[in-house]
């Protein structure tokens, strides 16, 4: 019996040890687990925290497209505002241009039709005097000779029509 008590406390002993070392392995395994929890959670921790910090550079992204494209959005409509102007100003230029040339044209027929009134005018102008002084030549050469006032009648006429017709002279 003393055996078998001995045997019986020394299983006890190794129970106990067993016991003690399961013990020891769970204590372990409860830090161990902690802390394998609190890797867990920093790491989630850190993965929320990543997931926000990509959130918020995809928003600031798509606020900077946005911002990007309506800056491109107005710079094509002040583009299309000047291209319009351009082409209004050109269509005008276009137009005053074509007028100009109009003007001239007329200018340039008015002066050669001025110049040849001119030339008609100072050819009128001869032909009228020559006859004017035909008709002096011609005008009762001496049938009043003792005061001559027909004569001097005709001289008056002929110089009045001689003045009327050197005012109408075309000048340049």
């Amino acid at each position: 019996m003393r055996g078998s008590i001995a045997q019986a406390r020394q299983l006890e002993d190794q129970r106990a040890a067993l016991q003690a070392k399961i013990a020891n392995y769970e204590l372990n395994a409860e830090r161990d687990k902690a802390a394998a929890k609190a890797q867990v959670d920093a790491a989630k921790a850190e993965s929320k925290a990543a997931k926000a910090e990509v959130r918020e550079v995809r928003q600031q992204q798509r606020d900077a497209v946005e911002e990007f494209n309506k800056r491109l959005a107005e710079r094509d409509e002040t583009l299309e505002k000047w291209k319009t102007a351009y082409e209004e100003a050109a269509n005008v230029a276009r137009s005053k241009d074509a007028e100009r040339a109009k003007f001239e044209g007329q200018a340039n027929a008015f002066k050669a039709s001025a110049k040849s009134c001119q030339s008609k005018n100072a050819l009128m102008l001869k032909a009228s005097q020559d006859l004017l002084k035909g008709y002096r030549d011609l005008a009762l050469p001496g049938q009043e000779p003792l005061l001559g006032l027909s004569k001097v009648e005709v001289e008056n006429y002929i110089q009045e029509t001689n003045d009327r017709l050197l005012d109408q002279k075309a000048v340049q």
